[in-house]
């Protein structure tokens, strides 16, 4: 059985690294580097140049998966087939689509061709190199920075920006610059509880980080950003760096009759996480949109997609092995959110469906736990 995987985000990693060399799979990965980047750790490679990424031949050793260094054109499940942009075409017994998403800007006027994005190496190096270069005693323009998106990953981005800014102040003798943290909603971190919260906005507070909850961003140019209050006040807000995190939506090369999409153009799949109406296609990651047990979209999630591709592996054995395939369960062991540092806040499941609040270094290593178990296989 030839199983093509596409995208080696976390997803597709876990897919990976979860096979076994068995009689009759021929396992292929298919991404356009040769490395897994810990997107969950972008903020630290934006804001202090972390090493974020791990190599991938380390990582299938012992899987029976190898590895096709390419970039995916589409993906054409009634034909069968996957183009490349190098312009080959491969076919496929079995297909595992793990190719992640891309930045929604939501139509905002001017945000795409002005803001930053946080999706990969390239973004976290622009801006590493924009607060660098903010220091050096001869740069003339706006040093402020405007983070659109008070999420998970702009939050942990400006505590992150705060730290480096008060550094660099520290040995160059500068004023650092002023961050702004820009919501449209009512609050920041909707995925924590308020106590959690209120102890994440106390930090941000500390940092001096500016929160704008409340306020939709309208439009942007290269240098400013004009944001709109619920009763209608509008305000133009001058940067030198404008940074979009408010928003994702799914890759948008999978063509298909019977497909089905839902929100953020997410495929629709079954209880097995395959495609509806392509037995032999598992979409998975931010791509796939799977039910948990209350009938509820899956987040997108780096621990819910090590999930679904674990799940998806042991379903592709199963399948060689002509063995019946197990369903997708969900669960949520816990949410972490970086604040800077060692500092973290959180909360992991225990049992009978109780929440154990954790905050300090206790947070940022569970934040990190699953990170170090692959880093374990290659160092």
């Amino acid at each position: 059985m030839k199983t093509l995987i596409l995208g080696a985000g976390y997803a597709g990693l876990a897919t990976t690294t979860s096979l076994k060399p068995i009689p009759g799979l021929e396992s292929l990965l298919i991404e356009q580097n040769a490395y897994h980047t810990f997107e969950t750790r972008l903020h630290e490679a934006a804001a202090h140049n972390a090493r974020i990424t791990l190599p991938l031949i380390p990582l299938l050793r012992g899987t029976g998966v190898h590895l096709e260094q390419a970039k995916v054109d589409y993906v054409d499940l009634d034909e069968r087939e996957v183009g490349l942009k190098d312009g080959r075409v491969l076919m496929y017994d079995t297909l595992v689509v793990g190719l992640g998403s891309v930045t929604n800007f939501y139509r905002i006027p001017g945000l795409a061709e002005n803001a930053t994005e946080l999706k990969q190496l390239s973004d976290a190096d622009d801006i590493f190199n924009f607060v660098n270069r903010t220091f050096d005693n001869g740069y003339q323009g706006n040093r402020d920075i405007v983070v659109g998106g008070a999420g998970l990953t702009g939050v942990e981005l400006v505590t992150e920006l705060a730290q480096r800014a008060e550094l660099l102040s520290k040995e160059r003798g500068l004023p650092p610059f002023n961050i702004y943290l820009v919501e449209a909603g009512p609050k920041i971190l909707p995925i924590l509880d308020e106590a959690l919260r209120a102890k994440a906005q106390q930090t941000l507070e500390d940092y001096g980080i500016k929160i704008m909850v409340g306020h939709r961003i309208m439009q942007a140019t290269a240098d400013s950003v004009t944001v709109q209050t619920a009763d209608g006040e509008q305000k133009v807000i001058k940067a030198g760096k404008i940074i979009w995190t408010g928003g994702i939506q799914a890759r948008d090369v999978v063509r298909g009759q019977k497909i089905e999409k839902g929100p953020g153009g997410r495929v629709v799949v079954d209880e097995f996480l395959r495609a509806k109406g392509y037995p032999d296609v598992f979409i998975i990651g931010d791509m796939g949109l799977a039910l948990n047990q209350q009938g509820k979209p899956v987040p997108t999630t780096a621990q819910h997609a090590g999930q679904q591709g674990r799940t998806t592996a042991k379903n592709i054995m199963n399948m060689v092995q002509n063995k019946p395939l197990v369903p997708y369960e969900p669960t949520t062991l816990g949410e972490f959110v970086s604040l800077g540092g060692l500092m973290a806040v959180g909360w992991m499941k225990l049992p009978w469906n109780q929440k154990l609040a954790i905050t300090g270094g206790i947070a940022h290593v569970m934040k990190r736990a699953s990170e170090w178990k692959w880093r374990s296989s290659v160092d």
